[in-house]
């Protein structure tokens, strides 16, 4: 494998694959629920802090600090890891990322690994690319759990099950379990505690038994070589205990300069993605220890896209990201569309800007993501690191019509506009040129007033799409520069 971003390169536009979602009454009726519950409980669980406005402060500074000075801290926590007893690798794109961890798995004979939910693994698509290789990878989170017997895709970050209810889950154990290891108990139905012991069955064993684990990582502590795993089953801190060899598969971006910058981070993410005032499990560790955990651990770190994003200055925010999710559970256009519309692991308005950054905005998806919003700002107001999602979407529908200069793979280059954007262009143009001529804005403004009786109800061309949803607005019978003329003369000073 190659390329930066595995994704789904042959996905259609959002807009095509949301049209098909919003028909779907069932995925639309599992969403709504979600979402709604968890965005309530969340800001019940905020609601508990007098100080979270501070908190989210802080913790947009130190993201800001740590991204400007991203290479000298990345070299630090190289230093500490390796002198904890682990083993460094640096990634440059999926491609070479897969490569590192085949081969770190072949080497130690095994055919088959256990691992922790890991967005960057699925950013890679490594489960495919291990089963290229012979080896075969066994998801142990519930939800993740879901999506791989149901040979589905995640569509939420913190809840990548989110789309199916209890019946669809009941009847995916039922008939895929057995294909995977230990079946699904006779007569199971679909109550919650029934569904979790009979995944927690069916993993126990490749627990007992799998010497390879492989896990991402929430936060890395440049400091102390410290890798964090904040969960809510149980089931990370198997992965990360039992095996003799861990292999942790970790974005570049996830790093904090020290301790002190963690703790603000463990008070944020878990009311911001759970609604809990604390992790249920935060697993931390630091190299090997003798008798302790597994014998062997190998770090890689992986750019993908990361380091141009982080040339751009405006989208470079997108990095600061912390996986809570809250953007999603909050977005009106998430709520209706799900995760699949997004052709991403990273569904949601931060999909939205970090999937085209990370990917190019080359294909028809990646051109369209930045449109997938109706920048009502709500992402913002709920992100506790307060990236400016809104912000970022209008910086990349800019680049999407009029291209420009970018980075990709290190290099500087200039991007062509995508297709389908030329009526697009030529009327900004068009506006730039009359705005910058106030006569020539005075008298379109008149002409307008005049002609309004015989202006359409819906725009032409390809400006339909707009009006076909959107009442245009009247205009008015007088444009307000000849109003503020007969009313108040022009006299200086009037107020």
């Amino acid at each position: 494998m190659s390329g930066t971003f595995v994704g789904m390169p042959a996905f259609p536009a959002f807009p095509e694959a949301a049209h098909r979602a919003v028909h779907d009454p069932v995925l639309r009726a599992n969403l709504r629920h979600a979402t709604h519950t968890i965005r309530a409980k969340r800001a019940r669980a905020v609601g508990e802090l007098s100080d979270w406005a501070e908190l989210r402060e802080a913790g947009r500074r130190i993201k800001d600090h740590t991204l400007r000075h991203l290479d000298r801290y990345l070299v630090q926590l190289e230093e500490s890891v390796t002198a904890a007893g682990g083993t460094v690798h640096w990634a440059a794109d999926a491609g070479e990322a897969n490569a590192i961890v085949a081969r770190l798995v072949k080497e130690t004979g095994e055919s088959e690994v256990v691992k922790v939910k890991s967005m960057a693994t699925q950013e890679i698509g490594l489960n495919a690319a291990l089963e290229a290789e012979g080896i075969r990878a066994y998801e142990t989170d519930l939800a993740e759990l879901i999506v791989q017997l149901g040979r589905d895709r995640p569509s939420h970050i913190l809840v990548p099950a989110i789309h199916r209810n209890r019946g669809e889950i009941r009847d995916i154990f039922v008939r895929e379990m057995g294909a995977w290891g230990r079946p699904a108990p006779a007569g199971l139905t679909d109550t919650p505690a029934e569904l979790a012991e009979a995944a927690r069955l069916h993993l126990r064993e490749k627990f007992l038994r799998a010497k390879v684990g492989v896990s991402g990582a929430n936060f890395m502590v440049a400091e102390t070589g410290t890798l964090v795993v904040v969960e809510s089953e149980g089931n990370g801190r198997m992965c990360l205990t039992l095996p003799e060899t861990l292999i942790s598969v970790v974005g570049i971006e996830k790093t904090v300069p020290t301790w002190r910058d963690l703790e603000v981070f463990l008070q944020t993410l878990p009311r911001s993605s759970t609604a809990e005032r604390m992790n249920p499990y935060t697993s931390m560790w630091t190299g090997t220890t003798d008798g302790d955990g597994p014998r062997t651990f190998h770090l890689v770190l992986l750019d993908n896209g990361r380091t141009d994003t982080l040339a751009d200055q405006v989208g470079r925010q997108a990095l600061a990201c912390i996986r809570c999710s809250a953007c999603l559970n909050v977005c009106p256009v998430y709520e209706r569309a799900g995760g699949h519309a997004y052709g991403s692991v990273y569904p949601g308005p931060i999909g939205a800007i970090l999937s085209p950054q990370l990917r190019g905005t080359g294909s028809d998806i990646d051109a369209s993501l930045p449109y997938a919003s109706s920048l009502c700002g709500a992402c913002y107001e709920v992100c506790p690191v307060a990236i400016d999602i809104p912000e970022v979407l209008v910086h990349l529908r800019e680049r999407v019509v009029q291209g420009g200069p970018a980075v990709r793979q290190g290099n500087r280059v200039v991007l062509k506009p995508a297709r389908g954007h030329a009526a697009e262009r030529a009327a900004m143009r068009a506006a730039c040129w009359a705005l910058a001529r106030p006569g020539a804005l005075r008298t379109g403004q008149r002409l307008a007033s005049r002609t309004r009786r015989l202006h359409p109800r819906t725009l032409p061309g390809p400006g339909r799409a707009w009006s076909g949803t959107r009442d245009l607005p009247a205009v008015p019978a007088e444009p307000f520069r000849d109003w503020w003329q007969r009313t108040r003369g022009g006299k200086d000073g009037a107020e």
